[in-house]
C-alpha cells in the first residue's frame, strides 16, 4: 500500500502483532537497498507508521501483563496516568497539535495539561528507544513536525545549494540507491539470447555526525505567545543547522563531518578547467567546462558559485559573435543562466571557483530531524533560558562524474 501521511500508515497496521510489523519493516529495508526507483519517502512514512504501531502493540502488551504504568510515568513532571485516564494522540505524534503545544510550553516552562503531558511522555519514550542523541541529563525533545517543515522551506528558500541538493530522511548506515543515466543499447546478431542488463546505480551511505548549538534568551520567554516563540525557534534552528550543512554540502572536509562537493571529488583533468591566473576565466573555459560533463547529466545541470565571481567573471563576458553569455532572470526566481544554464548563487563557494553539473547527485540526510533541550543553570545569574539543538546530519556526494569544475590558477 501507499499510505501518504503516518497516521495513515499507524491506523493500518496498529492491530497488526509485533512479528508481522517486524516482517513488514524489514521488507522495506530491503526494497530501499536494492530498488533504486523505489519511493523512498512513502515507504519512510510507512516506516514511521510501523514503529508507532510496533510501540503501541508493546504497550498492549504491557497493559495485559498488568503493568499499566510502563507506559503512563511522565518522566519530566514525575506524575502518573491510568490507562484510562486520558488518550494521547495516535498516528504521527509529531504532527499532532497537541504534541506542538506541549512541546513549546515545556521550553518556556509553562504548565501542560494532562493530554499534553501524556502525549509529550510519549514522543520522548520513543526518542529514549531510539537513542539517537547524547544528551546532558535533560531530555530533548523533537520539534513538531510543522516547524521542520517550515525550516527546511526557509532554508530552500534562501537559496544556494542547499535549495537544489537533494534531501534526504532515512536511518544512518543504510546503503540507498540511487538510479544514474543509463548506458546505451547494444546491437545484436538475430537469432542470439540477449542478456539482461541490470539498470546503472549508485549507492549513497548517509553517516551520523552532530550538528549542536546553544543559544540563550531572555527569561521572559514565559510571556512569549507559542507562536511568537515557534517563529523565534524556527529561525535559530535554520540559521545553526541548515547553514551548516549549507557549508558542508560544499566545504565538508568528511572527518567529524559531512562531504562537500570540493573534498568529495577527485578534482583532474578529466572533470576540471583551470583557468590562468593572468587571464582569468574565460569563454573559451566555459565551453570546455560544458563540454565536460557528461550528457546524461546536463539535463538539469546549473552553475553554482559566490556572487563576487559572478559579476567579476561573468557578467560582462561576450561569446565570440559579441553576444553575453550571462543572461539574467528576474522573472523566473533564478539568478540568471550561464549557456544557457541557471545560475545558483552560493556563499560557501571560494572566490574564483565554480561547479557546473546535476546537484540532484550531491545530497544531505537529516536522519532524525531536529531535537531541542532547554536549561536555566549554566544561565542562572543573568536570568536567561539556555536552548541546545541537536541533529543528526550527513552530506554526500552522490556520484563525483556528475559534476565539472571550474577554477581560477593561484599561481
Amino acid at each position: 500500500m501507499n499510505f501518504k501521511t503516518v497516521a495513515e500508515a499507524f491506523n493500518y497496521y496498529r492491530n497488526f502483532s509485533i512479528a508481522d510489523i517486524e516482517k513488514r519493516a524489514q521488507e522495506i529495508k530491503g526494497t530501499i537497498e536494492t530498488d533504486p526507483n523505489v519511493d523512498i519517502k512513502a515507504l519512510n512514512i510507512e516506516l514511521t507508521g510501523l514503529a508507532q504501531a510496533k510501540e503501541n502493540a508493546q504497550d498492549k502488551e504491557k497493559d495485559a501483563q498488568g503493568d499499566p504504568e510502563a507506559r503512563s510515568f511522565n518522566p519530566i513532571t514525575g506524575a502518573n496516568f491510568g490507562a484510562g485516564s486520558y488518550e494521547a494522540t495516535q498516528g504521527d505524534v509529531y504532527a499532532s497539535k497537541e504534541y506542538r503545544s506541549a512541546f513549546y510550553k515545556s521550553l518556556m516552562g509553562k504548565e501542560l495539561n494532562a493530554v499534553e503531558k501524556q502525549t509529550l511522555n510519549r514522543a520522548i519514550e520513543m526518542e529514549k528507544r531510539a537513542d539517537a542523541y547524547t544528551t546532558s541529563g535533560n531530555t530533548p525533545v523533537l520539534i513538531p513536525t510543522t516547524t521542520l517543515n517550515e525550516i527546511i522551506s526557509k532554508a530552500r528558500a534562501e537559496g544556494g545549494v542547499i535549495g537544489i541538493a537533494r534531501a534526504f530522511n532515512m536511518p544512518t548506515k543504510i546503503a540507498i540507491p540511487v538510479a544514474t543515466p543509463s548506458s546505451k543499447a547494444s546491437w545484436n546478431t538475430e537469432g542470439q539470447a540477449v542478456e539482461s542488463e541490470k539498470p546503472t546505480i549508485a549507492q549513497v551511505t548517509f553517516d551520523a555526525y552532530e550538528i549542536i548549538k546553544v543559544f540563550s534568551i531572555s527569561a521572559k520567554v514565559r510571556t512569549m505567545s507559542i507562536d511568537a516563540f515557534e517563529a523565534y525557534l524556527a529561525d535559530e534552528l535554520q540559521r545553526c543547522v541548515f547553514e551548516t550543512i549549507a557549508d558542508s554540502l560544499i566545504n565538508g572536509t568528511g572527518t567529524n563531518q559531512g562531504t562537500g562537493l570540493e573534498n568529495g571529488v577527485t578534482w583532474d583533468a578529466s572533470n576540471s578547467v583551470t583557468a590562468t591566473k593572468a587571464k582569468g576565466i574565460t569563454y573559451k573555459d566555459v565551453v570546455a567546462t560544458v563540454a565536460k560533463l557528461k550528457r546524461g547529466y546536463s539535463r538539469g545541470a546549473k552553475w553554482v558559485l559566490n556572487n563576487a565571481t559572478l559579476y567579476n567573471a561573468f557578467y560582462g563576458m561576450t561569446d565570440d559573435n559579441g553576444k553575453p553569455i550571462f543572461i539574467a532572470d528576474p522573472k523566473d526566481d533564478t539568478v540568471g543562466r550561464i549557456l544557457g544554464f541557471d545560475v545558483v548563487v552560493d556563499d560557501y563557494v571560494a572566490d574564483n571557483v565554480c561547479y557546473f553539473g546535476n546537484f540532484n547527485y550531491l545530497g544531505y540526510n537529516l536522519a532524525n530531524g531536529i531535537a531541542v533541550e532547554s536549561s536555566t543553570q549554566s544561565s542562572f545569574k543573568s536570568g536567561k533560558v539556555d536552548y541546545r539543538g541537536m541533529a543528526i546530519a550527513d552530506t554526500q556526494v552522490i556520484v563525483p562524474e556528475a559534476f565539472i569544475k571550474l577554477s581560477v590558477a593561484t599561481a
